[in-house]
């Protein structure tokens, strides 16, 4: 019988515009006319920010030294993914869905072990299929700009544009996998994944000392 990642891992319990204002030449006096001035502020309020010019969507670090602590006071990796997974969906408006799922013993299936968001249909995702199971299959994280457009695509709602999946592991030995959905399309970039890779590698030495 296949253990769930639940069962593996003991838990400890849960853890804790602007507009300008000075003096325009008279020939420039036409950029602030109202309607215009109207327009380029809805633009402003509802265009994204530039990947270019945003940082990662969370400060890599502060969780790191959070998850330090935390095990440095007996929490086992229960409530330190537990306490991750929160920490990321309060993190960016971006992340509309936030989860971590484990792999179970035999490395076939993956386990929602816990989430942050609507209801999902998928507690289980068989190595391979969707987003999720292609991470585990390849053995390499998945930003999925287009959920459309990526065959095999395991829907949890319409509402979902893009998908970001990284992979907690301790060499080749993959433990599981974090899981954010956006409501944006193409809502993650290279900052993005290293931030969380790093939460993710941090989550492993913990993981990887309950199974020694």
């Amino acid at each position: 019988m296949t253990a769930s990642p639940a069962t593996v891992l003991a838990g400890s319990g849960s853890a804790f515009g602007l507009l300008y204002a000075s003096e325009c030449c008279a020939e420039e006096s036409w950029l602030y006319s109202s309607p215009l001035r109207a327009r380029r502020e809805r633009a402003a309020k509802t265009s994204p920010t530039p990947k270019e010019s945003r940082d990662a969507m969370i400060d890599a670090r502060s969780v790191i030294d959070e998850i330090q602590e935390m095990r440095d006071e007996g929490y086992l990796s229960d409530a330190l993914l537990r306490h991750a997974v929160k920490k990321l969906y309060k993190a960016d408006a971006r992340n509309n869905w936030v989860g971590v799922y484990l792999l179970d013993t035999e490395g076939a299936e993956l386990w929602l072990h816990n989430y942050v968001g609507a209801q999902t249909e998928h507690a289980k995702i068989p190595v391979g299929q969707g987003v999720c199971g292609t991470a585990v299959a390849h053995g390499a994280n998945q930003n999925v700009p287009d959920v459309t457009a990526f065959e095999g695509y395991l829907s949890c709602s319409d509402d979902v544009k893009s998908e970001l999946v990284v992979l907690i592991r301790a060499g080749s030995r993959i433990f599981g996998q974090f899981d954010i959905d956006s409501y944006q399309p193409a809502a993650f970039d290279d900052k993005d994944e290293v931030a969380v890779q790093m939460i993710a590698d941090k989550l492993a030495e913990q993981i990887a000392r309950e199974h020694r």
